[in-house]
């Protein structure tokens, strides 16, 4: 999907793109670090240390903003040109039966967690980056994307 977003901003056909379906960040920074593929996407945290350690370059960020600590220096892909924003979904769900005094409670906590020093810690510990949507809004934001993504997967005849 990245690809596809990435050729859609570039005014490249998606379809025209050759597509390795890999399984995870793992696997693409074995093919990148084994020389299997020249190009792979993946989530900055993941990426970071191997950046740092210099076996793969990233070459841009897909945020609306430069990411803080070691990645700072890598532009985004919108200084680059490339009006491109993908969001990275970690957290926690509930199923479809779940009441909602306890998805309230739930999502009372996670707020309640996320605002401690220790969750910042864990979270740099971790190479991720403060992003935070709880509840009602991150249910709105997946349900954004996924819609998004419904048309750039058409796009790319996925």
């Amino acid at each position: 999907m990245k690809g596809s977003l990435l050729a859609k901003a570039a005014g490249q056909e998606p379809k025209s793109m050759r597509y390795v379906a890999l399984e995870g960040g793992g696997a693409v920074l074995t093919a990148l670090e084994g020389g299997h593929v020249k190009v792979g996407s993946g989530d900055a945290a993941e990426m970071v240390k191997h950046h740092v350690a210099g076996k793969v370059r990233i070459l841009a960020v897909m945020a609306p903003e430069r990411l803080p600590g070691e990645l700072s220096e890598v532009p985004t892909a919108c200084e680059q040109g490339f009006d491109i924003d993908w969001p990275v979904w970690r957290g926690y769900y509930v199923g479809k039966d779940v009441s909602d005094a306890d998805y309230d409670w739930w999502a009372q906590s996670f707020e309640k967690v996320a605002a401690t020093p220790e969750f910042a810690k864990e979270r740099e510990a971790r190479g991720l980056f403060e992003f935070m949507l709880v509840g009602k809004a991150f249910e709105d934001r997946v349900k954004e994307d996924v819609e998004r993504f419904k048309v750039l997967a058409k796009e790319a005849g996925m």
